[in-house]
């Protein structure tokens, strides 16, 4: 832990410790509302933080917003910020017409569809996945939540193999339930809970990067290196129902495809499922529709969510091979709203907006001329240690050493409250992993704005 990590209240954090975002508890954050926000605003967020329940990755809050149009939000001040963030639900861009209209039109129609009855946007929307996921994903379950469908997957999984154990990947997020967050593996979800879901084991992650068995490799043998230890666990074990994994690390990491090729293959061998998660990077946003169809790998359950309901409604589902229909006598989940006719309009008018639009070839065309802009910006600031990206999510990893590729973890957070002030807003991702993710609307002058205030944020966290 460097002096300068410690100075920004980070405390003693080791890198991926804050992996699913930043943390709300740095001192930057009163530095950056007093000198940014009015009276009248800071008396709200007070208000909000005197009502909700606090916890480090949201409550108490930073801004408040008013508005949000395409790639733009808008605070109460009339301050327009580029949102790179979303929370990953904006693959359309917020108040898309085509969304909006088919959520009023719903509205006006069916509002909710009661247990024991379908409606036709459900049926509509099923058969779209289906129809749109590869190989013959064909049987779908709509939840509320990336974690809830993640759950039914998992609950899936047992059924069907008649074992309960999984392996996931140290670093991984999966939802933040207690059965979700037992999957997954990271500290700031797990750490101090108590006993979590038995039987959840946990492998290293592909990441050449920050390998866990010391190597930095592009060839690919890193990952291969992972996947036959994920094969020695496959085999131990014995009885494992389901391997989960994010088809690519949302900070990003990003496996090659014979890591993909060599996991599925030994998932083949040892009886186990292959459940993917894509809940923040499907429908397009890797220059894909879905994430997996990168590495030509097919799932046995895949899950996705956050952009599926428009920025608007909350939609996430499992998409199973048609064979996996064997829970018909036990409920998976038996959720309120889980053929909610508004989200599924929603879906719809989402999956109509990336087709039509080529919004996939979009992100993959834009995707790889940022990141070969990047690399340019990367050449002038020797804060930039790493660089990824596939289609529209992008990631920088700071580092205060290239030799030593010792995490900037104050340096990150310093960026990020360097870019907002200059109108950008960012996700920092396993401590010192500036991810972009922009809505797939964006335009290249727009993109051009955006790499524009990142230059000039690397810039001023260099010169401090």
């Amino acid at each position: 832990m460097t002096a300068a990590n410690a100075a920004a209240g980070l405390g003693a954090v080791r890198v991926g410790e804050l992996a699913e975002g930043d943390s709300n508890r740095s001192p930057r954050r009163a530095a950056w509302q007093q000198a940014h926000l009015d009276d009248a605003t800071r008396e709200l967020l007070a208000e909000d933080a005197r009502w909700f329940l606090h916890q480090t990755l949201s409550t108490p809050c930073l801004d408040v917003l008013v508005a949000a149009d395409g790639i733009w939000l808008e605070d109460r001040q009339g301050r327009r910020i580029m949102d790179f963030h979303g929370n990953s639900v904006h693959q359309v861009g917020f108040r898309n017409p085509r969304v909006l209209a088919a959520v009023r039109e719903q509205l006006e129609a069916l509002p909710f569809s009661t247990r024991r009855f379908t409606n036709e946007p459900a049926i509509r929307l099923a058969r779209e996945l289906a129809r749109l996921a590869p190989g013959d994903l064909g049987r779908v379950l709509f939840t509320t939540s990336g974690a809830t469908a993640m759950s039914a997957a998992i609950q899936l999984a047992r059924v069907a193999t008649g074992r309960h154990k999984t392996v996931s990947m140290w670093d991984a997020f999966h939802g933040g339930t207690l059965d979700t967050i037992s999957v997954g593996g990271e500290a700031q979800f797990r750490a101090g809970i108590g006993p979590l879901l038995p039987g959840t084991e946990h492998v290293p992650p592909p990441e050449p990067y920050r390998c866990p068995f010391g190597c930095f490799d592009r060839t690919g043998a890193c990952d291969l290196t992972c996947a036959g230890y994920l094969e020695y666990v496959l085999e131990k074990e014995g009885d494992v129902a389901a391997v989960v994994a994010e088809s690519v690390r949302n900070a990003p990491y990003i496996p090659t495809a014979a890591y993909w090729q060599a996991v599925r293959a030994a998932c083949n061998r040892h009886g186990a499922l292959l459940i993917l998660d894509e809940i923040p990077h499907a429908l397009g946003r890797t220059g894909a529709m879905f994430t997996c169809e990168n590495f030509g790998v097919e799932p046995d359950i895949l899950v996705i969510g956050k952009g599926l309901g428009g920025g608007v409604m909350p939609l996430a589902a499992l998409i199973a091979r048609g064979d996996l229909n064997v829970a018909a006598d036990r409920a998976l989940g038996h959720f309120t709203h889980e053929k909610s006719p508004v989200a599924c309009a929603a879906g719809l008018a989402v999956l109509a907006e990336i087709e039509e639009r080529g919004l996939v070839v979009h992100a993959r065309e834009l995707g790889a001329w940022t990141l070969a802009r990047l690399r340019e910006l990367a050449a002038r600031h020797p804060i930039v240690g790493d660089l990824r990206g596939l289609g529209l999510l992008l990631g920088i990893e700071l580092v205060r050493d290239r030799a030593t590729r010792e995490a900037a973890l104050a340096e990150a957070d310093a960026f990020m409250y360097a870019a907002l002030a200059r109108g950008l807003n960012v996700k920092v991702t396993m401590g010192n992993v500036i991810n972009l993710s922009p809505p797939l609307v964006i335009t290249k002058e727009e993109m051009e704005t955006a790499l524009a205030i990142i230059d000039a944020a690397l810039a001023e966290v260099e010169a401090t």
